[in-house]
């Protein structure tokens, strides 16, 4: 899977997922892992109830992210920074390392005032990856970032939407914050072998409360 985040001065990020694997993966269920392996429950079978979002916490010293939590999925990836390839799009982790995710370091880091972005892949040729699951979040559920100032930013889920290629909504995506805010993004959609997936899973979170990490 190939994840591409194209800038333009104009319409500002545009984001594609191509040239994914030949087979789509099974998409294990909420709760099982994040990587593919273990246990694999049945989906929740109704929606979650609503749940009021707490407050937005004040914005924190720019600092490099290292690495990042999903409770509710299991997952904990490191996080290496990317930047853009010659033709303006956003670099991806290595297709070797499915277990990690990417930060776009020419944007705000997470915690600090903008909107940050960390995407993953889906699943590579060698079978799923660390943000298989993404969409089986929901509104409530927390992501952790811990960063190199020896804090962690914790952001919580605002909404989970799939958008098509067609229709992906690029403002309000990418577009700037007055808070601190946090995008997870994969591949999702349909999945065609020669067109790759037809849509792009989007987390929105903002951050909500800040913890020191435990002395070495």
């Amino acid at each position: 899977m190939t994840l591409s985040v194209t800038f333009s001065l104009v319409t500002g990020i545009v984001w594609a997922c191509s040239d994914s694997p030949g087979e789509p993966p099974v998409t294990t269920a909420r709760g099982g892992d994040a990587a593919g392996g273990g246990e694999q429950p049945s989906r929740r079978a109704s929606p979650a109830p609503h749940r009021k979002a707490p407050a937005s916490h004040a914005p924190l010293v720019p600092s490099r992210p290292l690495k990042v939590s999903v409770p509710a999925l299991f997952i904990e990836a490191p996080v290496m920074s990317l930047g853009l390839d010659k033709d303006g799009r956003l670099r991806t982790p290595p297709m070797s390392r499915p277990k990690q995710v990417g930060w776009y370091a020419k944007g705000p880091p997470p915690g600090a005032a903008g909107t940050a972005l960390i995407v993953g892949h889906r699943d590579t040729e060698t079978g799923p990856a660390i943000f298989l699951n993404l969409n089986a979040l929901r509104r409530g559920d927390t992501v952790k970032v811990a960063r190199a100032d020896r804090r962690t930013a914790v952001f919580t889920v605002d909404q989970v939407k799939t958008y098509t290629k067609d229709e992906f909504p690029d403002d309000k995506v990418y577009g700037p914050a007055s808070r601190p805010e946090l995008r997870l993004m994969t591949c999702g959609g349909r999945f065609d072998k020669k067109k790759g997936y037809s849509a792009n899973v989007v987390v929105f979170a903002h951050l909500t409360s800040l913890r020191k990490q435990a002395a070495a």
